[in-house]
């Protein structure tokens, strides 16, 4: 089982609208408590229990919250915001070398796709990514896979144009060697670095890409109409 996980939370969540002009999205409150609270809480309910977060936009906020916690948690400041890619990238010395799943701080799942996710790490697995099943995977990014092995990603695919269901699900499990990769990628069309950049190459160059399909609960709390539903799966805790 790995035993350290890298939370993504240095962005703004500017989809949140005044929701997070004062407080970083990952610390919205859902069932009385911050999301990021209740996403610490189910990794460690999957046996992993060292954190590293990768703090950013009111960053403070995260830090205050969970002083004198029972989490065993490091930080570190993303000082420009720049992709996902660049803030994984931090999380080097963190991972000493060892294999680590990463999550986003806004996507909120049960402690059994942690679990379920890094059993697919295997010595011969390079990566696995975690995915959803959905109608049209245009939001996100469309993965497609041989005998669950990924075979293609496409980025943001215009609406209709997919020929699979699968949809990245932001949660992954690396080994470390993704860090020479990341350090390599280039600016996506969007302007940012991105961690689908570094897959997609692996993908390409015949790495061992594994896919994951979630299971029961999960979801992307990315807009406010989201934190209804959120609030209900956050309730469980």
């Amino acid at each position: 089982m790995l035993q350290k996980a890298v939370i993504l939370a240095a962005g703004k969540g500017k989809r949140m609208g005044d929701l997070t002009a004062h407080i970083p999205k990952p610390m919205l409150p859902l069932a009385g408590r911050p999301m990021l609270e209740h996403i610490l809480e189910r990794l460690g309910e999957a046996g992993i229990r060292q954190y590293l977060i990768v703090i950013g936009y009111y960053g403070d906020q995260i830090r205050e919250h969970f002083a004198g916690s029972h989490f065993d948690i490091t930080y570190v400041e993303q000082t420009v915001v720049n992709g996902t890619g660049r803030a994984a990238l931090l999380a080097r010395d963190f991972t000493a070398r060892n294999p680590f799943l990463l999550t986003f701080g806004d996507i909120l799942t049960e402690p059994a796709n942690y679990t379920g996710i890094a059993a697919e790490l295997t010595e011969d697995v390079d990566a696995v990514l975690g995915v959803k099943y959905v109608s049209d995977p245009y939001q996100g990014a469309a993965v497609y896979e041989q005998n669950r092995r990924v075979t293609k990603i496409i980025e943001k695919p215009p609406i209709g144009t997919s020929t699979t269901n699968w949809n990245s699900a932001g949660l992954y499990a690396f080994q470390s060697a993704i860090f020479a990769e990341l350090e390599r990628i280039p600016l996506s069309p969007r302007g940012e670095y991105e961690i689908t950049t570094a897959i997609e190459t692996w993908v390409n160059t015949g790495r061992n890409v594994r896919m994951y399909a979630m299971q029961g609960d999960w979801m992307d709390v990315g807009r406010p109409e989201d934190l209804r539903k959120a609030e209900t799966i956050a309730a469980e805790d």
